[in-house]
């Protein structure tokens, strides 16, 4: 069974013609009223005689991600093998929905997810604030997550399979506007395949909430932590490798050669008494030999990516 998951939060406008757009490929719907204030749940129960629609309610609103969460985990309970993620403002290209399941189907994917930074075509007439927010936004979900082929993180036009998603500890992920790059940081954890499809860019009416330009500094302390937690326990925890020892003497050899330097400008200042040139290189020297072994780190984890998709993992574990 394939289901779709709606977030519906101030969607009274565009919720009703999003329903109707859906393909009878999807057998489920589940429409989570996030404590919406225009009452979205009651206008599509109202409203839609769609017999494949379910409204969920919160009674306290949790954010996109709590709203996607409770979806989960409904689709879950009811036995969903693919859940689809579909925003209710009308802004994702519904008629791409077959693109965005296939790597899924073909068992080539865990996750699939929309990036319209694909084709250049797609960026005429983006503003310049948002596609440098974008590509920032990207960078830092890249080290955090470790997906380095995938882009275009707040895209919220994704499909998961089940193998992946019972995976996953819900109510750990990030509840909020974050919460699509926490989703790939766990699925990383999880070493799920995850796969970029390219979507056009569309901004319809309702316009959105998200500023990527304005959401660089609240998104740097989490992908701060998710790049921390991943570097941990993917080369200390879960396996010790070369950049295992990489990422140990770039950090040992940077930090010796900059407490150095620093030593050395305390003394000059205090003496009077410029360092010598010798002096500094002996400062330098490490520092220069910690980036290389960080680049060569780096360079390893750009390669260690998920290769294997866990829906195949469990078919070989089951048999099936």
């Amino acid at each position: 069974m394939i289901a779709a998951v709606i977030p519906c939060y101030r969607v009274r406008d565009h919720i009703l013609a999003v329903l109707a757009g859906i393909p009878a490929s999807i057998q489920s719907i589940y429409c989570v009223d996030d404590a919406c204030p225009q009452a979205s749940g009651n206008i599509i129960e109202a409203e839609c005689i769609d017999p494949r629609v379910r409204v969920i309610r919160h009674t306290t609103n949790q954010g996109v991600g709590g709203a996607v969460m409770t979806g989960y985990a409904a689709a879950l309970a009811d036995g969903a093998e693919i859940v689809v993620k579909i925003d209710g403002d009308g802004q994702m290209p519904l008629e791409l929905l077959d693109n965005l399941l296939q790597p899924i189907l073909t068992g080539r994917a865990d996750y699939t997810k929309g990036n319209r930074f694909y084709f250049l075509r797609d960026l005429e007439g983006m503003p310049p604030s948002r596609l440098f927010g974008n590509a920032v936004l990207g960078f830092m979900t890249k080290l955090s997550s470790g997906y380095w082929s995938v882009f275009d993180p707040t895209n919220g036009f994704t499909a998961i399979h089940r193998a992946a998603l019972s995976r996953l500890r819900l109510n750990t992920i990030k509840r909020r506007y974050f919460f699509e790059s926490d989703m790939l940081h766990h699925l990383y954890l999880e070493r799920a395949v995850v796969v970029d499809v390219p979507i056009p860019a569309r901004y319809g009416t309702a316009g959105s909430s998200l500023s990527p330009l304005g959401s660089i500094l609240p998104f740097l302390r989490g992908n701060l932590r998710n790049f921390l937690r991943r570097l941990v326990y993917t080369y200390y925890v879960r396996d010790l490798n070369i950049a295992s020892l990489e990422f140990i003497l770039a950090l040992l050899l940077i930090g010796s050669g900059v407490a150095w330097e620093i030593t050395q400008l305390w003394e000059s200042v205090e003496t009077g008494i410029a360092a010598t040139a010798g002096e500094a290189v002996i400062g330098a020297l490490p520092i220069i030999m910690g980036f290389q072994m960080l680049l060569a780190a780096i360079h390893y984890d750009t390669q260690n990516m998920p290769e294997r998709p866990l829906q195949d993992l469990d078919r070989t574990l089951t048999g099936r």
